[in-house]
């Protein structure tokens, strides 16, 4: 999407009603292995270094902190987007089979 404008407009014109839009956040309200995912959730992340700004914030649907230790200082974005599509495939049973 060209900016966030043109992405809640695709978002709210869906067939079928807008997906729900999951924010990951250290100012989450849910901890993730507390929060119910849907399997047309949309993900989203905020920047590495500064997080997503209030307006996002404002829209979201649903905003979860992902756990850790107090002393950990953070986990970065690639990590944390990994734990976050994994949990939710997981946890939609929509994990892919394993092979082997």
């Amino acid at each position: 999407h060209a900016d966030w404008d043109a992405f809640q407009r695709a978002r709210l014109e869906q067939d079928g009603g807008p997906c729900r839009l999951v924010l990951f956040t250290t100012k989450g309200a849910t901890p993730l292995n507390e929060f119910v995912f849907r399997p047309d959730d949309i993900l989203l992340f905020g920047s590495e270094p500064s997080g997503a700004p209030d307006h996002v914030h404002e829209a979201a649907d649903a905003r979860v902190v992902i756990p850790i230790q107090p002393e950990a200082r953070s986990l970065n974005l690639s990590v944390s987007a990994g734990i976050a599509l994994w949990e939710g495939l997981r946890r939609s049973s929509l994990l892919p089979l394993a092979r082997g």
